[in-house]
């Protein structure tokens, strides 16, 4: 008893299991409602015992335990599912006619290779009855479950749950709103309420030759060590040691990081043909110069990519792109920027994207079927969320006003109309006045570059000066990146203010109000910049010597020779990385820091390290983090983000699906880590999906696609060079080869200026990006037909586009049940067992009854 006090999961008799710990100060004034709330408490059956903090002379721990009777109450009173007494051996009947086929298939498994991500069996215990079916617990049919050891009928999280419930409903004062621990824990009467951890989560010995000490140790070695990167989870462990809400959300991370890798495999081989096709173009057949200083030139142009024109463009003079530093540069400068655009910019390009377009909507359908599986594994099906109390703020501001509600059939506070929609009309304007402040800080980042583009051209390092572009689009994205994260931290206090601001009735619609803004903020501010460089940038410049400029100062800034496209790959690849890895920081890294702090500050105070090995369990777990005051909102955010990441702009960055990959591996586990070592263990909820996160996800599938639409149409040159293979090559009339038919492309998208019209002491003819008509036409730097006919392909592809690709999504939608056939059979042929199998329990129940009191009893229903 001794020994099993020691450890910190018992009473110190030795018998009776922690079931949940509540942690306040001495020095608290809330001394009378502590008192009648801990006296309440041991009037609802529960057990308390009072012990002093190891570390700290001013906390106290008050451990509690809920004893038999009290758990079988609460657990009926709860609807608590628990193993039946019957067993039921074929679920199916097919199973009984494919025994035969599944035994030889069994035995030709077993000779080949054994698969590397599943976790060895024999590590993890059955942790659930899988045979049983399983029935609300009832003391009156307290016979027809299976108890073999009261102990350890109800699993330690179910205890937890139920000694939660009981917390959440035990009143401090007199009052009809004067109850729960969270009302108590605002207010200052306890520092912390908390499940304790299983034990340790390391050991001395080997898990392989030892075993595991607990289910934290077992978590740990099997889950959240770095070494089980490549390993599948296991789900139903990590459902039954923090509950179903959180095994939920790592079941959806783990299947959006297993769908991530056949759209990674796809992006890499769309960058991979642009890799390889990027100098695989012809060799120029002639020797004719690439000198366009005559529009009436009779150079006939023999190169067959676009990359490739340019690259061997060296007399081909372009416009200056700034007002005062730049000189005239020749084409062939832009040979690098066309080689990398080439490697986003290709034929795979729009494939790749109808190819995502429809990998969402797979996968957000497959993950209903896999939430359906989950759902009935865990039991999950029949349960319905019980009716939520009321926010304390919420009672505190419309308690003079009461209504029935509908569900208990009692009194209680209700906010009118009126007043909700006002606040609501509050609400929604700050919501556009931060999204005005998104906008307001990326059009800063805009003046910024117009002003540096001029400083860096004269620049006198000589590569910063050849190089002025890529600075300006570098140093651009970094300090955007300060900007956003910066913002970050306003946004997260302006969504308290404004969530807090329309009082919401319950926790959970709370929570979804928060989340909604919070994502909406955020992603404005993570995609605001990358609208602008993909729909915006370049696109109101003006012509040479017309050009458009900025408060009639600054002039607007223009698209490199070789396209926009360089600087949207190079937005979004820094912010996704950098966004990334200053989350997986603030992870794992912030509570690491605030642990060691911690424990510092353990040792100021003296403590040895023997001390501190030999803590209690309870106090080693105050020692802890507290987990998110948001629960799993900021898990959901930053994966959510990173699914419009992959998808909204995929066009113009193949890569990002591989990036995600990456990034989830260590973010699984990570988390894991971060849950089994660092945080104080959750409490263990329960859910049955994933909230409104999954409305967002659809809402971003389906703005991927108009997106991806217009990166394709309007931001990339697939269009133009359509355009001009069909009607403006020189095979038009002789049927489209694609090596052939784009001769001479760079020449036609390039139209003519004479520098003698801006007054800078240059003669001759410049070349910029456009379609206008040269000067000595009758109409001089009017847009051309082919500005029209490419305008209008523009404008026909993205009408084509998204009803193709909705159509698509649609049908593929339409043909993927939410649930699979054989999980409805199975549902309802144990709807029906279950019937059966009460009927005959209880049948058997009564007549072992009649036959003990000498009764006379038939087979049948008395």
């Amino acid at each position: 008893s001794d020994a099993m006090a020691s450890s910190g999961l018992f009473f110190k008799d030795g018998k009776k299991r922690i079931d949940y710990i509540l942690v306040y100060k001495k020095s608290s004034p809330q001394v009378e409602k502590r008192s009648t709330f801990e006296k309440n408490l041991r009037a609802e059956g529960l057990m308390l015992e009072r012990e002093p903090a190891v570390t700290n002379s001013d906390i106290m721990f008050v451990k509690i335990h809920c004893p038999w009777e009290t758990l079988c109450k609460y657990a009926e009173r709860m609807n608590i599912r628990m193993p039946f007494r019957k067993k039921c051996y074929y679920t199916d009947w097919r199973s009984k006619t494919m025994g035969s086929l599944q035994r030889n298939i069994r035995e030709l498994k077993s000779w080949l290779p054994r698969n590397p991500m599943k976790l060895d069996k024999e590590a993890l215990p059955d942790l659930e009855e899988t045979d049983c079916y399983t029935a609300p617990f009832s003391r009156a049919r307290i016979h027809h479950f299976t108890i073999n050891n009261k102990d350890s009928f109800f699993s330690n999280s179910t205890r937890s749950r139920i000694v939660h419930h009981v917390l959440q409903r035990t009143k401090y004062e007199d009052g009809k709103s004067k109850m729960g621990i969270n009302r108590l824990l605002n207010n200052g009467t306890y520092e912390a309420a908390f499940p304790p951890h299983e034990g340790s989560h390391k050991s001395r010995h080997p898990i392989k030759t030892h075993g595991a000490q607990n289910h934290r140790h077992l978590l740990y070695e099997r889950w959240a060590r770095w070494g089980m990167w490549y390993k599948y989870q296991p789900l139903d462990l990590i459902r039954r040691y923090f509950g179903e809400k959180i095994g939920l959300y790592f079941a959806w991370l783990g299947w959006y990081t297993g769908m991530l890798i056949p759209a990674a495999l796809v992006g890499l081989f769309v960058f991979l043909y642009g890799l390889f096709t990027m100098d695989s173009s012809q060799v120029r057949e002639g020797g004719c110069s690439y000198i366009y200083y005559s529009y009436h030139s009779q150079c006939s142009f023999q190169n067959t990519v676009r990359s490739k024109e340019i690259c061997e463009a060296n007399e081909t003079i372009m416009c200056p792109m700034c007002e005062r530093n730049c000189t005239l540069q020749k084409l062939n400068e832009s040979c690098i920027y066309a080689k990398v655009t080439h490697l986003f910019d290709n034929g795979g390009t729009v494939f790749f994207a109808i190819f995502m377009a429809i990998w969402a909507t797979v996968f957000l359908e497959f993950w209903k079927r896999r939430r359906a599986v989950l759902t009935y594994d865990w039991d999950l099906i029949d349960w319905e969320d019980e009716e939520e109390e009321l926010r304390p703020q919420f009672e505190a501001k419309y308690s003079q006003l009461e209504r029935v509600n509908p569900i208990t059939g009692k009194p209680e506070p209700f906010q009118p109309f009126p007043d909700k929609l006002s606040r609501l009309m509050v609400s929604v304007s700050g919501i556009f006045f931060m999204i005005s402040l998104v906008l307001t800080a990326v059009f800063a980042v805009v003046v910024y570059r117009l002003v540096a583009m001029e400083q860096f051209a004269s620049f006198k390092w000589y590569f910063i000066k050849k190089y002025w572009q890529f600075a300006t689009s570098g140093t651009g994205v970094c300090i955007n990146f300060m900007i956003i994260m910066s913002l970050n931290v306003v946004y997260e206090k302006v969504a308290y203010l404004l969530t807090d601001l329309e009082h919401p009735r319950t926790e959970s619609e709370w929570e979804n109000s928060f989340a909604l803004k919070m994502f909406l903020f955020q992603f404005v501010n993570l995609n605001s910049s990358i609208f602008y460089i993909a729909f915006f940038l370049g696109r109101f410049a003006g012509r040479p010597g017309k050009y458009n400029k900025l408060f009639n100062r600054w002039r607007l800034e223009e698209c490199h020779p070789s396209g926009c496209l360089i600087d949207l790959c190079l937005q979004m690849g820094v912010i996704m990385v950098l966004k990334q890895m200053w989350n997986n920081f603030m992870e794992l890294g912030y509570p690491l820091l605030q642990n060691w702090w911690s424990r510092r500050k353990m040792k100021r105070r003296g403590q040895s390290m023997e001390n501190k090995i030999s803590l209690p369990q309870w106090e080693k777990d105050w020692n802890l983090q507290p987990m998110n005051l948001h629960g799993l909102m900021d898990e959901y955010l930053e994966m959510v983000l990173q699914f419009g990441f992959t998808t909204i702009f995929v066009a113009a960055f193949p890569l990002a699906p591989l990036l995600a990959l990456l990034n989830n591996i260590i973010e699984i586990r990570l988390d894991a880590y971060k849950f089994v070592t660092q945080w104080r263990r959750p409490m263990p909820a329960r859910a049955t999906d994933i909230g409104i996160w999954y409305g967002i996800l659809e809402g971003i599938g389906v703005l991927a696609v108009i997106t991806n639409a217009f990166v394709i149409a309007i931001t990339s040159d697939y269009i133009p060079r359509f355009v001009y293979a069909y009607k403006y090559g020189p095979c038009t009339d002789q049927g489209y080869r694609q090596e052939k038919c784009l001769k001479g492309y760079v020449n036609s998208s390039l139209s003519v200026f004479d520098l003698s019209e801006l007054g800078m002491g240059y003669s001759g003819y410049c070349r910029y990006r456009d379609y206008r008509a040269p000067p000595w036409s009758s109409t001089p730097y009017e847009f051309t037909l082919q500005f029209w006919h490419v305008l209008a392909a523009r404008l026909a592809f993205i009408i084509v586009f998204e009803h193709l690709v909705f159509g698509i999504k649609s049908f593929i939608a339409y043909l993927i049940p939410d649930i699979p056939k054989d999980l409805c059979d199975r549902m309802r042929r144990e709807k029906y067992l279950v019937q059966e199998m009460m009927y005959e329990a209880e049948l058997e129940h009564l007549q072992r009854e009649r036959k003990k009191n000498g009764k006379q009893y038939h087979h049948e229903w008395p």
